[in-house]
């Protein structure tokens, strides 16, 4: 009944499934961590997403502090919000794992999402939420071996199929003892030949429709986005320039005007990054500003020329973050170098991958550190990477990534908030295959983290688009505004203030924690590069540390 070549119809409905990668102002990085407080719960989550929608998330909650007995999981989609979510599912605690639960949680929907995690114990139950998302990239294979059984199976009820059709019209009919007469023949081939007709013709039908189906998911899964940069010359001044390739997004009613929807993250439209491709010795963090819909720029500092890896993080209004990927050739400087698009774009060099002697003369030269080692930043300070120098990471793993930064003086540094976070950090793989904007909280966009919290305070059970996008534009423009006439010190509590829901108290008293930690996975083997920014005396300051990753353990 279904030959070979069906095997794009029948059961690949089943089998076929969509694989997702998780987005989250990142690239080549699968999953996310959370790191924060539920109430007296001090919890680390990892959620690792599904290769198939629907499928199911794997879901580890660690307790670092506070006794929890219970732990539930549930997923909250951004389209239909609390409203439209399912009831929660247990979490097992892990056996010979103290404070630890692990489950799974049904993802039956791409886009937008996240996990809503309650704690259960001696404090109450507490909730948070961790944003995640689903998007469909490609296509899974049936296995050749599979392809063949089932179209022999196939075969042989087409067969049975028609011969019972013709018996049905013939050998049905007739009494014990009798013989066919040559009428019986007759109508038992014709209706044989009506049934073979009749299965061409829904074979061709579905193997047709689920062709066209297929089509037309190929035509609308999902591609990241791509962006042509390049660098100009503006009044003898290097302006680095992004243009969105607009053909490189999906003609959706969801993604056709995605850039005219752009929200803040950190206060910044476009956080963007730029990695010295292989040697990764030369690191600019800048802020460019948006020209039109799809046009953003900003002035280069004295970077060193060369060849650049090209990251450029924006998120959504539904929360969604994605990285603009491209490779870019600066030239030598010129000009003076001095002006910045934003007061708080940096740059800095250091020593190349893999030559550690070969020092570049630069005002803002930083030495690679490595873990148990400390680097000296521009300020005097340092900053001391916890752990053994040799030490090699495991692919896969969930790991804290713990810094303390010291004064001059060899006294506890005194931090102050940076983009509303006490620290930031960028981490690239060699080749450039892996990028991820790391927190102190997670591997997660904190804009996402917000506009998921809104959404679960929204009673609608379907969230509606605003379809006018310009009013959408000037109101992030006017905000963005309102941010640059703040004076910095106002402008990082406004925005430490909006992201983590802390008080001035609260605030004041993080500028005194010198240690900061950052939760994350290496996602696979190699050679890594960590730059980490904190800021004092109102001087962003970046420290950089290599790492070292072996493959995940059988």
């Amino acid at each position: 009944m279904y030959p070979l070549k069906s095997k794009s119809f029948f059961l690949s409905i089943v089998f076929s499934c969509l694989c997702v990668v998780f987005a989250s102002a990142h690239v080549g990085s699968s999953g996310v961590l959370f790191q924060g407080q539920a109430g007296a719960y001090r919890v680390m989550v990892n959620l690792q997403p599904p290769d198939v929608i629907p499928g199911t998330a794997m879901v580890t909650v660690y307790v670092e502090s506070g006794n929890v007995r219970n732990v539930q999981a549930r997923p909250i989609y951004f389209r239909t919000g609390d409203k439209g979510a399912p009831t929660s599912d247990p979490l097992s605690a892990v056996p010979n794992q103290a404070g630890q639960f692990q489950g799974i949680v049904w993802l039956m929907a791409g886009g937008a999402s996240s996990v809503q995690i309650t704690l259960d114990g001696d404090d109450g139950k507490k909730e948070l939420i961790v944003p995640i998302v689903a998007i469909s990239t490609a296509q899974r294979e049936m296995p050749a071996g599979l392809g063949v059984l089932l179209s022999i199976l196939g075969l042989l009820l087409v067969v049975i199929l028609i011969t019972a059709i013709g018996a049905s019209a013939s050998d049905g009919l007739l009494k014990t003892g009798a013989n066919l007469t040559p009428k019986q023949r007759r109508a038992r081939w014709i209706n044989m030949g009506v049934a073979a007709v009749v299965c061409t013709i829904i074979l061709y039908g579905g193997s047709s429709w689920w062709n066209s189906w297929a089509a037309n998911y190929n035509r609308y899964m999902y591609k990241p986005i791509l962006g042509n940069a390049k660098i100009v010359n503006q009044n003898n001044e290097r302006v680095f320039q992004l243009q969105i390739d607009s053909n490189s997004i999906n003609k959706s009613s969801q993604r056709r005007t995605v850039m005219s929807f752009l929200i803040p993250d950190h206060g910044k439209l476009m956080h963007l990054f730029l990695v010295r491709q292989n040697s990764l010795d030369a690191f600019a963090h800048l802020h460019p500003e948006r020209r039109d819909t799809t046009a953003f720029e900003a002035y280069l500092p004295k970077l060193p020329p060369g060849k650049y890896l090209v990251y450029a993080d924006v998120v959504q209004r539904s929360g969604f973050a994605e990285t603009i990927t491209d490779t870019i050739d600066i030239p030598a400087l010129y000009g003076k170098a001095e002006l910045k698009t934003d007061p708080e774009d940096t740059y800095v060099v250091t020593d190349p991958l893999n030559n550690p002697k070969q020092i570049p003369i630069d005002e803002n030269v930083v030495i690679c550190g490595k873990p148990g080692t400390r680097t000296k930043l521009k300020d005097g300070s340092s900053i001391v990477w916890e752990g053994k120098p040799e030490v090699s990471f495991e692919a896969g793993k969930p790991y804290q990534l713990a810094f303390e930064v010291v004064s001059p003086d060899g006294k506890p540094a005194v931090l102050e908030p940076y983009l509303g976070m006490n620290g930031h950090a960028a981490i690239v793989r060699s080749d450039g295959s892996v990028y991820i904007h790391l927190h102190p909280v997670g591997t997660y966009s904190m804009a996402a983290q917000q506009i998921m919290q809104k959404r679960l305070a929204d009673t609608t059970k379907i969230y509606r688009y605003s379809t006018d996008s310009k009013a959408f534009r000037d109101s992030i423009d006017r905000y963005l505004t309102s941010l640059k006439l703040l004076a910095p010190a106002e402008r990082d509590q406004l925005l430490m203030a909006s992201m983590n829901g802390m008080d001035a108290k609260h605030m004041e008293g993080m500028k005194h924690e010198h240690r900061i930690v950052f939760p994350y996975a290496f996602p696979k083997a190699g050679q890594y590069r960590i730059f980490l920014q904190i800021k004092r005396n109102g001087q962003v300051l970046t420290g950089i540390f290599d790492a070292n990753v072996k493959a995940a353990s059988m």
